[in-house]
């Protein structure tokens, strides 16, 4: 079935309201049941079946994980080769509050293609700055847009404030089966999947804008094999927080870390819940 541009799976539809058969919960297995020190975690697979649950349906903050929704909405308005012109408004927001950036410097122009890149690998706020200042138009409508998006998807738990995941004094939440379920739905576009599981992008100097070299905050994907992304995000008040996918036992498995206490911690554990759920499903 394709919505919106994206085919959507059995194991989506609950995504985009269409019925499906009742979703499966593995059973598991306490000796070998990894430990998960975070706030909220949740684990699923391609044929909807749970793998495992925590605290996953408690509303959070989730950092820079909320780009994962500015990329999709961008990929609903933009075209991959529009050229987007960094203003020195979006350079000073992305420097802000010690926010993580692509840097950027005013006068250069970039296509969407590039700017997704350095809005989801170094996770760079000017960059989510410069394409919500376009496609919204304006960072107000762009988080309306957000928000209308996250509903139409059935993230009822879920809202934002801004389009980086940076503090605000009105922190947007979200929970860990919400971030899972866009993540499902996203993966479904060739185009994200290529770019979140890219772990080095180089952007050639031009007559436009200058080189620039990009490299994927979600060491995930160097620690673990079969790993297909997606973004890791940290704030003080979300703590650490990855929202990872990867292919196991000839399934796609979708996992959310919310609230972790260490940023190497998280990625150990994904590997391990990854390799766990796995185990569930080869042993069907």
């Amino acid at each position: 079935m394709r919505i919106g541009g994206f085919i959507v799976s059995a194991a989506l539809a609950l995504v985009v309201g269409v019925s499906t058969p009742a979703v499966a919960v593995a059973r598991e297995t306490a000796a070998h049941t990894p430990k998960v020190t975070a706030k909220a975690a949740y684990v699923v697979d391609s044929t909807g079946t749970i793998h495992f649950g925590k605290q996953e349906t408690t509303r959070l903050p989730v950092a820079s994980l909320v780009k994962v929704m500015t990329a999709y909405v961008v990929l609903r308005e933009a075209r991959l080769s529009d050229t987007i012109t960094i203003t020195a408004t979006d350079v000073k927001y992305g420097s802000r509050d010690g926010a993580t950036t692509a840097g950027l410097k005013a006068g250069e122009r970039l296509t969407v293609r590039d700017l997704l890149y350095g809005l989801l690998l170094p996770s760079g706020a000017d960059a989510a700055n410069a394409l919500a200042r376009r496609y919204g138009p304006g960072r107000t409508a762009f988080v309306a847009k957000m928000n209308r998006a996250a509903q139409s998807l059935g993230l009822d738990n879920t809202r934002y404030t801004n389009a980086d995941g940076m503090p605000d004094p009105d922190d947007g939440t979200s929970t860990a089966v919400d971030q899972a379920r866009l993540a499902q739905h996203l993966l479904e576009s060739s185009t994200f999947r290529t770019v979140v599981g890219t772990k080095v992008h180089k952007v050639a100097k031009s007559a436009v804008h200058r080189a620039h070299t990009w490299h994927n905050s979600n060491k995930l994907l160097s620690q673990a094999s079969g790993v297909l992304g997606v973004k890791t995000g940290y704030i003080r008040a979300a703590g650490y927080c990855l929202l990872f996918a990867g292919e196991r036992g000839g399934e796609q498995v979708v996992g959310v870390l919310l609230g972790g206490k260490s940023s190497e911690g998280r990625f150990t554990t994904a590997e391990q819940l990854l390799d766990y759920a796995g185990d569930q499903i080869t042993g069907r």
